[in-house]
């Protein structure tokens, strides 16, 4: 899996991790790999066809189904709210959702696992545009299940043995996961939560979600471009943004008639 481990070594919490090869464990304080995390190189092996009816319980598909429980939208709603303890300059401190409403905005994500494939690719992408966010008044947030040790752990590893050095914004640890099943994307039996992103307005709404399964990482792009578009019509509320709409280019009038405009300047 993008994100999965079978099983990770490490004698110290500091130590890199070697290619975080599959026979690595995690350090001091980081949740067991659940039973349906196990390798991509050996799911991707073909098979003999004689294998294929047995019963392989150790071997799962990277796709998550959907539940038919019932769902409502969190979008156009009030962000749950949660208080839980993180890690940001190597110190474990406090973070508050709620602090932040009146004041920014919230990139809100969630990833699988530390010490894994696809999210340090994720979570060092975000910390490196971090700047950027900060100049639209924007505050961002990781989340997983890990505990706070195993997240101090994976920022004092170097980014060139699968670490993230230092962020600068906080790693949220969800040891309870309750933060993961208030926003729908914790997977229950896996205990772990799909690749969820949710953009919070300074009013504590929340404004945009994207949920990837486990094997696809996300666009800091995107999320910039989507976040730009929220704050766009948000400061004018007579206005619309069409697909792909980036600042300085044309949006367009909620109107049958005043539409036109738009669509008649469209080459």
């Amino acid at each position: 899996m993008a994100c999965s481990l079978s099983s990770l070594v490490a004698s110290k919490p500091t130590a890199p991790l070697a290619s975080l090869a599959p026979t690595s464990i995690p350090p001091s304080g980081t949740q067991a790999i659940p039973k349906g995390f196990h390798g991509l190189r050996r799911s991707l092996q073909p098979r003999p066809a004689r294998m294929i009816s047995a019963p392989r319980t150790s071997q799962r598909s990277f796709v998550v189904k959907a539940s038919s429980e019932s769902y409502s939208p969190l979008v156009g709603n009030k962000a749950p709210d949660f208080e839980a303890e993180a890690v940001f300059d190597q110190e474990f401190i406090n973070v508050k959702l709620s602090d932040y409403i009146g004041k920014k905005y919230v990139i809100l994500f969630f990833y699988p696992l530390d010490f894994t494939f696809v999210c340090p690719t994720e979570i060092t992408a975000f910390s490196d545009r971090y700047s950027e966010f900060e100049k639209l008044n924007t505050e961002i947030l990781g989340v997983s299940v890990d505990s706070v040790f195993s997240h101090l752990a994976w920022v004092q590893t170097d980014r060139k043995s699968g670490g993230l050095g230092d962020l600068n914004y906080p790693l949220i640890s969800d040891i309870t996961k309750s933060i993961s099943k208030s926003y729908g994307v914790l997977i229950p039996d896996q205990g772990i939560a799909l690749r969820g992103l949710f953009i919070i307005d300074k009013e504590g709404v929340i404004q945009h979600s994207t949920i990837n399964n486990l094997a696809i990482g996300r666009s800091v792009d995107e999320t910039m471009r989507t976040l730009q578009a929220l704050q766009y019509v948000q400061e004018n509320p007579d206005e619309v943004c069409p697909a792909g709409w980036k600042p300085g280019e044309k949006s367009m009038k909620p109107d049958p008639k005043l539409s036109k405009e738009y669509f008649a300047a469209v080459p």
